[in-house]
């Protein structure tokens, strides 16, 4: 192999294709989407704890029910027997 035939390979070789533009285009694609921090997660306990807070507040805020005064009766007569 003569000079002139190796300068020819080298000079093909140094010469710039569509090829070589699009593998170096993906290359730096992916290079510069490492680069980027991570995407954060957002956690998933806030709106939980906000419908529980919610949940809680119906639960507390809702009136009672009244209860007859003979319910009050039926339960020491239950539990004490008769005449007590």
């Amino acid at each position: 192999m003569t000079d002139a035939d190796l300068d020819f390979l080298l000079a093909q070789a140094r010469a710039e294709t569509s090829a070589d533009t699009g593998a170096a285009d993906r290359f730096l694609a992916r290079h510069r989407a490492a680069l980027l921090p991570p995407a954060r997660r957002t956690p998933l306990w806030p709106p939980l704890l906000a419908v529980a807070a919610v949940l809680a507040g119906v639960l507390v805020l809702r009136p009672t029910p009244a209860l007859p005064a003979s319910a009050a009766y039926d339960v020491y007569q239950g539990t004490l027997g008769e005449g007590w």
